[in-house]
């Protein structure tokens, strides 16, 4: 670096060190033209007119501001926050998100929405490998109602746990019920023939000696 102990900033016009400047190798003294502080607002000024030609958002580049210990700047709200309303993120330096956690999911939807065409499309094809509008033709196969009870409007994908496949499109009741049943036929006769007043009991067939149903 330059041996001068000082330097004139071209934009602020203040005397300061050399250290207030970065380096620059084409320069005679090898210094920028410019200090930190001013360079740090033409390099800004320089990408948000970058950004507003490409049609991207400008807000995105500005600078993050001087936050205090347990404080962070969200670069979409352009809010100071607790570090508490960011989410945890190993790529950064700081271990958070650039946006706080309401930027964040709004991010997410977005993304969702530009690449699946919604939300329901991105779990749907995540989940079943179905896109909405299969699921609409299921829906519509079916006559509009739950494959078990015959509801109208049925909007749940059933499928089985242990090989994936799609079997039909409940209502959330029947849905939720074969999940509480743990997807056991047996239990589920077992219900029914409860419900029709066949209670199954243990038998004893010696003393103290009980026999469960099969």
């Amino acid at each position: 670096m330059s041996d001068l102990p000082s330097k004139n900033c071209w934009d602020c016009g203040e005397l300061k060190s050399a250290a207030e400047f970065w380096k620059r190798k084409d320069s005679k003294d090898g210094l920028a033209y410019y200090c930190k502080p001013c360079f740090k607002v033409r390099n800004t000024a320089a990408t948000r007119r970058r950004a507003e030609r490409n049609g991207t958002n400008p807000r995105r580049y500005i600078p993050r501001q001087e936050a205090p210990e347990g404080m962070k700047y969200c670069l979409d709200c352009e809010t100071l926050k607790s570090t508490d309303d960011f989410v945890r993120y190993r790529g950064s330096a700081d271990g958070l998100t650039s946006y706080c956690k309401p930027c964040h999911t709004a991010r997410g939807v977005k993304s969702k929405n530009r690449t699946h065409g919604s939300t329901r499309d991105y779990h749907l094809k995540r989940r079943y490998g179905l896109t909405s509008a299969e699921v609409t033709a299921m829906i519509k196969a079916q006559m509009g109602v739950c494959a078990i009870c015959l509801t109208p409007g049925p909007e749940h994908v059933d499928h089985d746990h242990k090989t994936g496949r799609v079997r039909a499109i409940l209502c959330f009741n029947c849905n939720g019920g074969l999940g509480q049943f743990k997807d056991r036929p047996d239990l589920l006769r077992r219900g029914a023939d409860y419900l029709e007043g066949n209670v199954w009991k243990p038998t004893l067939v010696a003393p103290g000696v009980y026999r469960l149903p099969s």
